[in-house]
């Protein structure tokens, strides 16, 4: 993994470790797109020496993915299933149909609200050790 930087007033384009926060006009890379990306003419690239690797796994890392899926996962009911395409084919289409505005996604009165959508999953991202 590694992280692209272009810098443009000096027309220069950077892959170095992987960047731990969110900079302007940089990008994070596999490896194999970090080894091969090339640049616009008459810019430079700037390699680090150091080389671009998938982060080994870490068991207490995977272990704790896992942990923050089930919590995430337990406690939710299950959907009811949705209406088939005949069923919906059949609808009255002269009803208004609701829109995408948050006001139109309350819940009915009475009902509980709704939870994250089931199958989600949680971004976690690693990073490499910096190097002093």
């Amino acid at each position: 993994m590694a992280t692209l930087t272009f810098v443009y007033a000096e027309s220069t384009a950077v892959i170095g470790p992987l960047a731990g926060a969110d900079e302007p006009h940089s990008w994070d890379l596999c490896s194999e797109h970090a080894d091969r990306i090339t640049v616009p003419r008459g810019w430079e690239l700037l390699r680090s020496e150091r080389e671009f690797v998938q982060p080994a796994e870490d068991q207490e890392l995977t272990a704790l993915a896992d942990l923050v899926r089930e919590v995430g996962g337990a406690g939710r009911s299950a959907l009811p299933p949705l209406p088939s395409f005949a069923a919906r084919a059949d609808a009255d289409f002269d009803a208004p149909a609701p829109g995408r505005h948050r006001a139109d996604r309350r819940p009915p009165s009475g009902a509980e609200a709704a939870g994250p959508r089931p199958g989600r999953r949680g971004h976690l991202r690693v990073l490499p050790d910096p190097v002093d």
